[in-house]
């Protein structure tokens, strides 16, 4: 069953992790997917892997916090496909230190990245989606959106910022039937958490409260991202898809 024929998406982060597993899965559903990503080497072989699949897949090179290249991603995609119905914004980074040791510098690159980003793509996504009538956008916030941890100060900030900037979004965006959640992933197996994983104290106090004891794979937050791009999820907007392993539930 392809649940997502014919539709054009957009993923950033595509060529890792989380945003890879996404796009790779939305093509085998038969969405035609921008890989968008800085990373032009690890592109060629995700679009590799996809076409190889049988999917169709686009390569386009995007810093998610400059504006001009979000301007440039959405006429590629309508130059190219002639639409876009789904924007999947995954790209970002972490950092992991305590408030009093985190620099102002770094602070303003977390969250130009993480918040500014999304807020990029969703204000330049919306106008190509609005010709079609109607568009799903998905933002990838954390558990660490919902709840805090420790030496996280400006990652959770921005991830919690996503939560309600979707939420804005959503009321702002529903007159043009386009819908926008935000998923929150627990800890989950990228290069971005490697390190995170092989430690001993963040595993203690990441996976012990996990209910189901271990990391997702980007595969399992990628089948949640697929939900709310289809249409099976055609009454879900403003919305929390929660998939920590229980992380957040006590």
């Amino acid at each position: 069953m392809n649940r997502v024929e014919n539709k054009v998406a957009i993923v950033t982060g595509a060529v890792s992790g989380i945003g890879k597993a996404t796009a790779k899965l939305l093509a085998s559903h038969g969405a035609k997917v921008v890989v968008a990503d800085l990373d032009e080497h690890q592109a060629t072989n995700v679009i590799k892997e996809i076409t190889d699949a049988g999917g169709i897949a686009e390569f386009q090179k995007l810093d998610i916090s400059d504006e001009a290249n979000w301007i440039n991603i959405i006429a590629f995609a309508k130059a190219t496909f002639g639409k876009l119905d789904i924007l999947v914004n995954v790209a970002g980074v972490s950092l992991l230190k305590p408030i009093v040791e985190t620099t102002s510098e770094e602070f303003d690159f977390v969250v130009k990245v993480n918040l500014k980003g999304a807020f990029l793509g969703m204000k330049h996504a919306v106008g190509l989606m609005q010709k079609n009538g109607s568009g799903s956008i998905i933002n990838i916030s954390s558990s660490l959106g919902i709840v805090g941890a420790p030496n996280q100060s400006v990652y959770t900030a921005t991830k919690g910022a996503i939560r309600l900037l979707t939420k804005t979004a959503a009321i702002e965006f529903a007159p043009f039937n386009i819908r926008v959640n935000s998923v929150h992933p627990g800890l989950t197996e990228t290069n971005m958490t490697k390190d995170l994983i092989v430690n001993e104290e963040v595993k203690k106090m990441v996976l012990g409260p996990t209910l189901l004891g271990r990391p997702a794979k980007p595969e399992e937050i990628a089948n949640g991202i697929l939900f709310l791009a289809s249409d099976e999820a055609s009454y879900m907007t403003g919305s929390e898809l929660v998939i920590d392993g229980g992380y957040t539930a006590q």
